[in-house]
């Protein structure tokens, strides 16, 4: 009997509920209005400037129930429970129209995103396969092809309910195609370990 093994999968953490309905609409009612920084690629799209999480005792608490889930889903990437931290935080307000384009979050390991309001199912993230470093690329392509976990070029995300929090991965290339619906309001993240040990060779972050 043949064995399929799903060599060096891509960990995806979803956490339902991570945040309660306390903690979720005063994040909405303090930021949103706050959300004052245009995106680059989509005018519906706006952010508020990047914040620590003392800088609001709602991110304080918001920060208190997600930094256990990174250390779970950290000890997932480097084979170690590990202290984290959160480095920055920003609120993401898409209206109608509105999308995000692929992007990844450079200088940190673990990023993640909690939703604060109902999302559109047309404005689920979607997560992309690397492009690679390949000169070339061929692909089998065509309306008899059968679609699987290891030729799909996107994933896209279960629908999201206010709360609910998901980590991946910072390298990982996402995305929000158009909003469809009403507002979407999510709060995202970036987080980095306390240290990194190589053989006794440390690497040691801090902020």
């Amino acid at each position: 009997m043949n064995e399929v093994i799903p060599l060096f999968p891509t960990p995806f953490l979803r956490a339902p509920a991570a945040l309660p309905r306390a903690v979720v609409d005063g994040l909405v009612q303090h930021f949103s209005g706050l959300a004052l920084q245009d995106n680059n690629a989509s005018a519906n799209l706006s952010h508020t400037q990047m914040l620590r999480p003392s800088d609001s005792p709602l991110l304080v608490d918001a920060a208190a129930l997600i930094t256990p889930k990174l250390a779970e889903f950290g000890a997932l990437l480097f084979g170690e429970s590990l202290g984290w931290a959160i480095k920055e935080m920003w609120v993401n307000v898409l209206d109608e129209g509105g999308r995000q384009a692929m992007h990844n979050h450079a200088n940190s390991f673990i990023s993640g995103v909690v939703y604060l309001t109902p999302t559109h199912p047309s404005s689920r993230t979607v997560f992309m396969k690397s492009p690679g470093g390949h000169d070339f690329s061929f692909k089998n392509d065509h309306a008899g092809v059968v679609t699987g976990a290891f030729n799909a070029e996107k994933w896209i995300s279960p629908q999201p309910e206010p709360g609910d929090l998901v980590l991946f991965p910072s390298y990982l290339m996402h995305a929000v195609p158009p909003n469809e619906g009403e507002r979407r309001i999510t709060l995202a993240f970036n987080a980095i370990p306390a240290r990194l040990d190589s053989w006794g060779y440390a690497v040691n972050f801090s902020g």
